[in-house]
């Protein structure tokens, strides 16, 4: 049994840095690094070393700070890490590996709260005598989100228990973050190329107060769990317990997809990767939401072969489902038919009125984006994303231009980023699978 007394030894504790002044420092450093290596950069050019050396060292150092700001500020600067390290493998090799490290770590690390800090949370939330809830309790956090810390236990009727504790004051820190973080969006933008940092943000602010009451997340995990019971493929833990500030469910372990893209099999990397396609996919149709938060540390292989999902605190609601004119625009382009691709295109809002374009530029611009369903299984690799982040962002090439041309609809912001961050994971899980097939069967519009 645990001793749920406070410790005697947390004389110092680690709250989440509160005061603005300290947090927008912090991260005012980011980019004064980067810059300020940079510069230093050309002269050790000057001295004879070379740029690839040079912004190896560089690129290093970037991420050694990186993760050090963001994951010591937790909050919103560490969920914009969360968000970013899923583009991961669109960045060139030679620039990728320090970032992959440092990225990847953000996905599930954090200096966690103090034991105190954690019981006090726990008895705001839960009640003075919150401890006689569970059997167990431990006191070490297992696990950090963004927002807050895990912790394993086992509830009153025996069941193993996550404990997911918000950091107190990461409300204020986070809405601090994420205004300060989109000042800096530009200097960021070089960190990964192909994607646009400005929009990640918005939207992660738009979606702020969802993910601070974690009775919101405990509604959705609810439905999911629902949608998904006794699934063979893919389990969702069940909600046990929940408060705006904490959530208790079902305890799963498994292996997780972090670890898998640094050492798997080959098996295990195919297995990962259809797992996860099934459920991004199915996902609209039999729950009506869509999982919003798409990086590894979210999702694991069960020891049975089932994928388990975790954090559900960032959701997309479809109340229709996958919008048909979504398999409509990947089968017109995978059938050539240009003209009339041009024209859903138009009428979703992706062209606007006043934009002149041609039908065929666009077509030539998507269709290496739906590459993945020209054929019956496709291997998802780095130097795919890599390839299609560089031909998107050369400015002097034709897809360049029509890409800065077209529009991003508001309603189709978060479909487009989940999938590009489904797709970013299983280019670091360099799997093979049969997407075409999983398209087919769940994605209206595409095969009818």
């Amino acid at each position: 049994m645990t001793d749920f007394r406070d410790s005697t030894d947390e004389a110092v504790e680690t709250a989440i840095p509160r005061r603005a002044a300290a947090r927008t420092a912090k991260l005012a450093s980011l980019p004064l690094g980067i810059a300020g290596r940079a510069v230093g950069g050309w002269g050790r050019r000057l001295t004879g070393q070379s740029a690839e050396e040079v912004n190896a060292a560089l690129s290093a150092k970037a991420a050694e700070q990186l993760f050090e700001v963001l994951g010591t500020l937790k909050g919103g600067a560490m969920k914009f890490g969360q968000a970013l390290s899923v583009f991961e493998a669109a960045v060139p090799d030679e620039l990728a590996a320090p970032y992959r490290e440092a990225l990847t770590k953000l996905q599930a690390a954090a200096p966690p709260m103090s034991a105190r800090q954690t019981h006090r949370v726990l008895a705001e939330q839960l009640g003075r005598s919150w401890s006689q809830r569970f059997a167990e309790f431990s006191d070490q956090p297992s696990a950090a989100a963004s927002i807050g810390q895990v912790h394993r236990a086992v509830w009153h009727d025996g069941r193993e228990v996550a404990v997911k504790v918000q950091y107190p004051g990461a409300d204020e820190a986070l809405r601090s973050d994420l205004r300060q973080l989109q000042r800096f969006s530009r200097l960021f933008q070089a960190l990964v190329p192909g994607t646009e940092i400005k929009p990640l943000l918005a939207e992660l602010a738009d979606r702020m107060d969802e993910e601070l009451d974690y009775r919101t997340e405990a509604d959705s995990q609810r439905r999911f769990a629902k949608a998904f019971d006794a699934d063979e493929q893919i389990v969702v833990p069940k909600v046990v317990a929940s408060a705006p500030k904490v959530i208790v469910t079902e305890w799963i372990s498994g292996t997780p997809y972090a670890h898998i893209i640094k050492d798997g099999t080959t098996t295990q990397r195919n297995e990962a990767g259809r797992l996860l396609a099934e459920f991004h996919y199915s996902s609209p149709t039999r729950a009506h939401l869509l999982h919003s938060d798409p990086h590894p540390g979210n999702f694991m292989l069960l020891d049975d072969g089932r994928l388990g999902v975790i954090d559900f605190g960032a959701v997309a609601r479809l109340p229709h489902g996958a919008p048909p004119a979504l398999g409509l625009i990947m089968r017109l382009a995978l059938d050539g038919r240009s003209a009339e691709l041009f024209e859903v295109l138009r009428s979703e809002g992706f062209v606007r009125p006043d934009t002149e374009l041609d039908p065929e530029d666009v077509h030539n611009y998507l269709l290496p984006l739906i590459s993945p369903l020209t054929e019956e299984r496709f291997h998802f690799t780095r130097r795919w994303a890599q390839k299609q982040a560089l031909r998107m962002g050369d400015t002097r090439s034709q897809d360049f231009r029509t890409g800065r041309s077209l529009n991003l609809p508001p309603h189709w912001l978060l479909i487009h980023r989940v999938t590009v961050g489904a797709i970013g994971i299983l280019c670091q899980l360099d799997a093979e699978l049969a997407l075409r097939s999983i398209v087919e069967r769940w994605q209206p519009g595409f095969a009818d």
